[in-house]
């Protein structure tokens, strides 16, 4: 949780169950606050963070508005630790762990390029874009390729190593403004461009199958469910709204209006999705359609 007008960087672990039919609600308790220089404008967690055996690892990467990649590492004791792995000339929209091992970190920026970082600072691979890069994803199953979504509507694939173009998709709608890999099926793409959702499979065709629309007024973010792929959620309108699709039942499963939102993920076993919104985090348990908790 990024509380950027005190500059600090909250995490909260949780200690209740949501799967407990009997708990009313998520129980949190904070475990690390972070002070930082300035507003943070992309998050992503490592896959080696580990609070639930010893040794414990909290690590995580965060783009701030001072173009820079930063990672904080901490053991939960008194060694905090944060480093900068790179810097790019303007705004940084999103950045992403390799998922396999964490050894690498991709950021994308308005600078026209995704930058590849290990964690010791050094840069393993630079893509120039033809538009701003407002998405960047790997995949567990494809851990040498990494995926950038461009504003203009065209996702590409890249082979980190070789640092060669594999193939690309095309929404041919503007202004794209977020993607994601699907993680239980790894030829599905999603995007969000104008008003509408794109899907794509990356077998059949670099047009996509599937599009609807999301959000009258334009669409902002847009995460599968890592639980179960045929969730879909999209944010975007005006006033705020968080959407959730089921797009193997054509259905929609949650339409939600909030005062203010900003960021869009959800739990990796359960169908909870959450979004920032007035100060805290929102989450809503999508496989009985409740709201659980704002956390703030």
């Amino acid at each position: 949780m990024d509380d950027s007008s005190r500059s600090r960087l909250l995490v909260f672990n949780r200690c209740k169950q949501v799967e407990d039919p009997d708990v009313d609600g998520v129980g949190w308790e904070p475990l690390r606050d972070f002070h930082h220089g300035s507003r943070i404008s992309a998050m992503a967690w490592s896959p080696e963070t580990n609070l639930t055996s010893m040794p414990r690892v909290l690590r995580l990467c965060f783009a701030e508005n001072d173009k820079k990649v930063r990672l904080i590492s901490s053991d939960m004791k008194d060694d905090d630790q944060v480093q900068v792995l790179g810097e790019h000339r303007d705004y940084i929209n999103c950045v992403s762990f390799q998922p396999d091992q964490g050894a690498l970190v991709a950021s994308a920026s308005d600078d026209l390029t995704c930058q590849v970082w290990g964690l010791d600072g050094q840069q393993a691979a630079c893509f120039t874009l033809t538009a701003p890069g407002m998405a960047v994803c790997w995949h567990p199953q494809e851990p040498g390729k990494v995926m950038v979504a461009e504003k203009k509507g065209i996702i590409r694939f890249y082979h980190v190593q070789t640092q060669q173009p594999i193939m690309s998709l095309d929404c041919s709608h503007i202004p794209l403004l977020s993607a994601d890999w699907c993680l239980g099926n790894s030829l599905r793409v999603a995007a969000v461009a104008g008003t509408d959702w794109f899907i794509f499979d990356t077998s059949r065709s670099s047009r996509p199958l599937e599009n609807e629309q999301a959000h009258d007024t334009g669409c902002r973010a847009v995460k599968w469910c890592q639980s179960q792929d045929y969730l879909l959620a999209t944010t975007g309108g005006r006033p705020p709204q968080l959407k959730v699709f089921n797009i193997k039942a054509n259905q929609l499963t949650l339409n939600t209006e909030l005062e203010a939102s900003g960021g869009l993920s959800w739990h990796f076993r359960l169908p909870i999705v959450a979004i920032g919104g007035d100060c805290k985090v929102h989450l809503w348990h999508t496989g009985n359609v409740r709201y659980v908790r704002g956390l703030g």
